[in-house]
């Protein structure tokens, strides 16, 4: 039986559609979690809720503990980790509002702790990482998305950058050239830590604005967080309705 972990990210800290039953914190062997994991029920299915910046969202991408945040979903015995993400959109498919399901990662990201064998390595360490995604669990999304009439966006490359700072123009214009299509702070290592422990890992993204140099107009954290306000309902229904395939 599936045992899912839920990552919020950027507007959704808290969840309100799971009947929490337990908070719990946890100390793994890299640490404290971001915060309490929240174990609970979302209709009727066991699920463990982690927002990746903390309650108030007040951890920075680049000082996440990504490695205990996934160490400790697996204590709990998770086995499939839908991981929503703001991002921001590059190509033209890709605007503000939009739902995708990306299915490949070219990380920018540096000086992030990226594997829980960094100090432990080995040669069968190497593990493969050709489609971040997990196969099964994105077409379950997409199922979901079609029986809701959400028009999900298939396929995409999450370009994973450092943060905590929106990007420069000319940044954007070069991951675009490296065949982006969306821009993100969290998706690495996150990915490839569940791809270490086992977990079948999926990005449910929300596109909450225009990248830097895209459009004209001035990005504003006021304009971002009212598209996601707008989208986090629907993202909620997809997961709901993935949980109950399982």
């Amino acid at each position: 039986m599936a045992r899912f972990g839920i990552i919020g990210g950027s507007g959704l800290c808290d969840y309100p559609g799971i009947d929490i039953n337990e908070v719990r914190e946890l100390e793994t062997p890299y640490g404290f979690p971001s915060v309490a994991l929240r174990l609970g029920h979302l209709n009727q299915h066991e699920v463990v809720f982690l927002p990746r910046h903390g309650d108030q969202h007040s951890i920075a991408p680049h000082r996440i503990n990504y490695r205990a945040n996934i160490h400790a979903l697996q204590q709990l015995g998770v086995s499939h980790v839908l991981a929503v993400a703001a991002v921001g959109g590059i190509t033209e498919q890709y605007g503000p509002g939009t739902l995708a399901v990306p299915d490949q990662i070219i990380d920018y990201t540096y000086g992030r702790e990226q594997s829980f064998f960094s100090d432990d390595f080995s040669s069968d360490k190497h593990i493969d990482f050709t489609w971040p995604y997990d196969a099964g669990l994105r077409q379950a999304i997409l199922t979901v998305g079609d029986q809701l009439n959400l028009n999900l966006v298939n396929h995409g490359t999450y370009g994973a950058v450092q943060g905590p700072r929106l990007e420069t123009a000319a940044e954007i214009s070069r991951m675009a050239k490296d065949g982006c299509h969306l821009v993100g702070m969290t998706g690495m290592p996150e990915a490839y830590l569940a791809r270490e422990a086992g977990m079948a890992y999926a990005s449910l993204a929300v596109v909450a604005n225009w990248a830097a140099g895209i459009t004209d107009e001035a990005l504003t954290m006021a304009e971002i967080h009212q598209t996601l306000a707008a989208g986090i309902d629907n993202v909620r229904a997809v997961i709901a309705g993935v949980i109950g395939l399982r």
